[in-house]
């Protein structure tokens, strides 16, 4: 009798030690997948507005340079290659004393270009600089145009 009751524990002693079972990993998934579901959209959110705030930010930046443009060459850069006029000199423009930016005109924080334009469709008498927005499309209404998102 002590034998088969030794053998018993035994037995029992190795099925505890096999790991979790189906149940048990399956309840632990499921609780991963909620505390996913209650964090996550909290913090996709708030990657957007940080991509906004930083594009704000940028476009405030370039607005400082190009009013240093305006300042030293009479008028605001033209064309479509403008803000590289605020790094390179361009051939036709006297007065000219930058670099106006330390470094390359960055992206925006969605990964293209910022569309600048002069005289502006939004500020005709000044420019027109804006981040098509997390959307990516021009003239909607996540743009964010000198600064601020536009309400267009």
């Amino acid at each position: 009798m002590k034998a088969t009751h030794a053998s018993a524990r035994a037995a029992r002693h190795r099925r505890s030690r096999r790991g979790f079972t189906l149940v048990e990993l399956l309840l632990v998934l499921v609780i991963l997948g909620i505390l996913a579901s209650l964090v996550l959209p909290k913090f996709t959110g708030r990657t957007e507005q940080a991509r906004i705030t930083a594009a704000q930010t940028q476009i405030s930046t370039f607005g400082t340079a190009l009013d240093a443009f305006e300042v030293d060459t009479g008028s605001y850069p033209r064309g479509q290659d403008g803000l590289n006029q605020l790094v390179a000199a361009p051939a036709d423009v006297p007065n000219w004393r930058g670099p106006y930016l330390k470094s390359e005109i960055p992206l925006d924080p969605w990964g293209r270009a910022y569309i600048y334009e002069f005289p502006g469709r939004i500020n005709p008498a000044g420019y027109d600089l804006r981040s098509t927005g997390p959307d990516g499309q021009p003239n909607s209404a996540d743009d964010i145009v000198n600064g601020r998102v536009a309400a267009n």
